[in-house]
């Protein structure tokens, strides 16, 4: 911890302000520019949220700290920068100037061949930013975020504040089905579940709680909030098993950390086993859907096509497939256009408009009039409409039971002694979880007809396995559809009446697309100040915090491509992944389409995320000198890759396909109806289902399919009747 306090206070230094304003904004920055990482929780912070990454990274930074925790390691590690001027002559990292420190990780960043010492510098790097940008204190303030031209946006709540006329509020829209186990014990949990017209009893043996219903789902995002939809409203008796907790409108605060905390898996530090690709996904109570940038994009025609005939699915082909489409952006109120885009989006427009290319509105689950920038915490306005406050309300409406705070463990199967084995050796009844709180002591066997995974591509493939299944498909095929980023600087104090007004953080997230090829999209992120400190790249503290001035002015935009290439998911938390080379190309396509688009849109200064803080100033730029830089730009590996002493990060929001749909068992997890090749009665239903990447958000198509397979599944049901 010695190591990692001083590590930290060398990424993030204590520094004299040369500023000349005057009053309360020289104080703030004074304030900002003498905050060290190494004071108070942050080292902590940064040691508990390392605990998340993959073991061996963990591993290699554990030993390393532990090797500088000496005076012999240190300089082995560090060289002739540990020499002291007192016996014995030399000294343990956390005793050298925080300038020799500075330079031995500057050292280490580049270092080609001892990646060990650069997976070390990339992990401090990324969570002591994250941290020191997040962190907030009782207020729910960052002492960084006025300096840095940031504040959490005031918004429009759905309903007011109580006063004495209103002492209790209104119910929840979810209320009368869902049960939060967090908070119950045995007796009070068996209570609410009969409350909510379930069958339950308790084992003899007092291993389990056995309840009994029709449909039991994992996952309440896209594909499982949809599949609870449709199986209620068909008479069925659901239970939607979610590990994450119940949230509204007016519980998201957008405070970014406290909101990833609870929001997202891992608290959004995810990333896969080469340390290559961050990864963002829901595990609340509407999954991913909950947290979302609102695009709302058609399946495009072509990848419908792809599906039906070159991979055999011939649903995809069917008009049914475009009418669950239809209906889906029905119930999600889908709008076509936008009244008022943020900053971001307007420089994606107006840079494009500059050089003659197409921008193309992109559809929201919002009203037109819908600005807020809050949404991939919550939306905090209750405007955006995901299944938490659409199709698992119907669910509801029609008797389904969402249990919060309830982690599934494995499927429960039994031999198939059944007349319509169709291969199928095993048949699945039902489902064992844990509740995640202290109060219920027993676990969970909900036995059902029918049991459905929904947990999304990451959780899925896990879940499958620990259940028993050996289909070589399962865990494989994923595709992730990365990111790469570019920025560009557009100061305010630029005396332009072109000027685009506006902050990073304001404004709806995507509202904005243009298509460089077939397979490459160029779209806006949100970053808020932990998200984009710990992705930009690190030359020193002062330029960090220099930069990080800069941040309301910001703009980023990314290229997304449709990757060839597919990983795998190896266990729970465990995904290994590497873009293929035609993929990299692509994204460097498109990564330099987005840089021409912010230079074109009057950015002062634009660059990327690759490790050396490759970047270009375009006061005066000639043509020729915008083409030498775009020829540097490259899509580089990730820092566990030895040999580059240039290295990059790639994000992904989307996961897709790790147990993908196949016309057999030889070319899928599932058939092209979403049941297990492996046992009657299990079904996929989520983006893991997807026979490839789909090339644009796929929140759409994921609840498509879903309504398409959930229909199968009730029609199933009512031809075998409905009663065991």
């Amino acid at each position: 911890m010695e190591a990692l306090r001083a590590m930290c206070g060398a990424l993030i230094p204590s520094l004299p302000v040369d500023d000349d304003q005057p009053g309360a904004a020289n104080k703030a920055r004074e304030r900002f520019y003498s905050a060290s990482a190494a004071d108070g929780a942050i080292p902590d912070e940064v040691a508990e949220l390392a605990n998340r990454c993959v073991w061996e990274a963990v591993l290699l930074m554990r030993v390393i700290l532990w090797i500088l925790s000496t005076k012999v390691g240190t300089l082995a590690l560090c060289g002739r920068l540990c020499i002291s001027s007192r016996f014995p002559f030399m000294c343990k990292f956390a005793d050298m100037p925080t300038e020799r420190r500075e330079e031995v990780l500057k050292r280490w960043k580049n270092t080609r061949w001892l990646f060990p010492l650069r997976v070390t510098f990339v992990i401090v790097k990324i969570l002591s930013h994250f941290s020191f940008y997040m962190m907030v204190n009782e207020g729910s303030d960052n002492p960084s975020w006025k300096s840095i031209g940031y504040s959490v946006p005031d918004v429009d709540r759905p309903r007011e504040a109580l006063t004495e006329a209103a002492p209790s509020p209104s119910p929840r829209p979810l209320d009368s089905g869902v049960v939060e186990t967090r908070s119950l014990n045995d007796a009070t949990f068996l209570r609410g579940l009969m409350d909510k017209g379930l069958a339950t009893k308790t084992d003899v043996s007092g291993a389990h709680h056995t309840v009994r219903c029709d449909v039991v789902i994992v996952g309440s995002g896209c594909g499982g909030g949809v599949a609870a939809a449709v199986l209620a409203a068909a008479g069925h008796k659901v239970v939607v098993v979610e590990k994450g907790d119940y949230f509204t409108a007016e519980d998201y605060t957008s405070v970014e950390g406290p909101s990833m905390e609870r929001l997202y898996e891992k608290g959004g530090i995810f990333c896969t086993s080469n340390a290559s690709t961050i990864m963002f996904a829901g595990t609340t109570v509407g999954g991913g859907s909950a947290i979302n940038w609102s695009a709302s994009i058609r399946t495009p025609e072509w990848v419908t096509q792809e599906w039906a005939h070159e991979h055999g699915l011939p649903m995809f082909g069917r008009p049914e497939y475009a009418n669950a489409m239809n209906a889906v952006c029905a119930r999600l109120a889908v709008t076509g256009g936008c009244r008022e885009e943020g900053f971001q989006n307007k420089v994606l427009r107006d840079g494009c408009e500059a050089l003659g290319l197409r921008a193309d509105a992109v559809p929201r689950n919002s009203s037109e009039g819908h600005f807020c920038g809050s949404c991939h915490l919550g939306c905090p306005t209750g405007e955006k409409r995901g299944t938490d406050t659409t199709w698992l309300v119907d669910a509801v409406a029609h008797g389904a039971v969402v249990l919060t705070g309830c982690k599934a463990e494995r499927f429960i199967l039994e031999r198939n002694t059944g007349k319509n084995v169709n291969g199928r050796s095993k048949k699945c009844v039902g489902l064992v979880a844990t509740c995640m709180g202290d109060g219920i002591t027993k676990k969970l066997r909900i036995e059902a007809r029918v049991s459905i995974s929904a947990c999304g591509a990451l959780m899925t493939p896990p879940l499958l396995r620990s259940s028993g299944l050996k289909n070589r498909h399962i865990g494989r095929n994923l595709h992730l559809h990365p990111v790469s980023m570019a920025w560009g600087y557009f100061p305010e104090t630029r005396h332009d009446p072109q000027l685009i007004t506006g902050k990073c953080y304001e404004g709806g997230i995507i509202t904005t697309m243009h298509r460089v090829t077939t397979r490459t999209i160029v779209q806006t992120p949100a970053l808020g100040p932990g998200c984009m400190a710990s992705l930009i790249p690190w030359e020193s503290g002062r330029e960090m915090k220099d930069r990080m001035l800069r941040y309301a002015r910001t703009a980023h935009a990314f290229a997304l491509v449709r990757d060839t290439g597919a990983g795998t998911v190896n266990g729970e938390g465990r995904v290994c992944y590497t873009p293929a080379r035609g993929d990299v190309d692509e994204l460097r396509n498109g990564l330099r389409r987005a840089l021409r688009i912010l230079v074109a849109a009057g950015a002062a200064e634009v660059g990327t995320h690759r490790s050396d803080g490759l970047r270009l100033r375009c006061d005066g730029l000639r043509d020729e000198d915008l083409e030498a830089f775009l020829k540097e730009v490259t899509v580089a590996d990730g820092p566990m890759f030895p040999g580059p002493d240039k290295w990059g990060l790639l994000c992904s929001a989307h996961q897709m396909g790790s147990c993908r749909m196949g016309a057999s068992r030889r070319e899928g997890a599932v058939d092209g109806g979403g049941q297990s090749w492996e046992a009657e009665g299990l079904y996929v239903c989520d983006g893991s289902l997807l026979p490839t990447a789909v090339g644009v958000n796929p929140m759409i198509t994921i609840q498509s399919t879903a309504y398409c397979v959930a229909k199968g599944i009730a029609e199933s049901l009512a031809a075998h009747g409905k009663k065991p």
